[in-house]
C-alpha cells in the first residue's frame, strides 16, 4: 500500500528549516515508508512549504501545519497553525514536564541535589527566553540570499 504524499495530508507536524521565500516557511516532515521486501518501516523526509505571514516560526521549531482549502501557489499548500515546541524548549506531551535531551529537567535537578550542585551547572529557571541573542549570535530572523559568486566582500547573510 502506497503512502499518500505529505502535501496531501490535512495536518502535519514538521520541523522548520531555513527558507528564502517571503511570507512562507519550509518544513521537514518525517514519514515512515514500508519496504515491501523487508516488511520494515524506514524514515523518509519530505519538504512542505507553509504560509507564515507573521514569521512566527524560526529555524528548528516543531510546528503544526494545516492544509489550505486551495493552494496559494504551486509550492505553498499549507498554513502554520501553531508552534508546538520552540527550539530547545521541548515539553513531554503526556506528563507536561520539560525535557532536556532524553531526561526530565526535574530528574536532572534531583540527581544534582543528591550528588551536590556544581557552581557552573546550567540553571534552566534562570535562563533567558529564546531570542535574546538576536543580532548578537542568532541571525535566524535575518533575510538571507543566495551567493552566486565570490566578490571579495564579506556577505554575512549569504547562503
Amino acid at each position: 500500500m502506497a503512502l499518500q504524499k505529505a502535501s496531501n495530508t490535512f495536518m502535519l507536524l514538521g520541523t522548520c528549516v531555513p527558507c528564502l521565500k517571503q511570507g512562507a516557511a519550509k518544513f521537514k516532515v518525517k514519514r515512515l515508508e514500508l519496504d515491501e521486501n523487508l516488511l520494515m518501516y524506514f524514515p523518509k523526509h519530505e519538504f512542505v512549504y507553509a504560509h507564515d505571514p507573521d514569521s512566527q516560526c524560526k529555524t528548528g521549531d516543531v510546528v503544526l501545519i494545516e492544509q489550505l482549502p486551495q493552494k496559494m501557489t504551486r509550492l505553498i499548500t499549507h498554513k502554520v497553525k501553531e508552534v508546538i515546541y520552540p527550539l530547545g524548549d521541548v515539553t513531554d506531551p503526556l506528563t507536561g514536564k520539560k525535557v532536556a535531551s532524553a531526561r526530565y529537567r526535574d530528574h536532572i535537578d534531583a540527581v544534582s541535589k543528591v550528588y551536590g550542585q556544581r557552581s557552573k551547572a546550567f540553571d534552566y529557571d534562570k535562563a533567558p527566553p529564546r531570542g535574546w541573542q538576536e543580532d548578537k549570535k542568532d541571525f535566524t530572523h535575518v533575510e538571507t540570499y543566495i551567493k552566486y559568486h565570490d566578490s571579495g566582500e564579506d556577505d554575512p547573510y549569504a547562503v
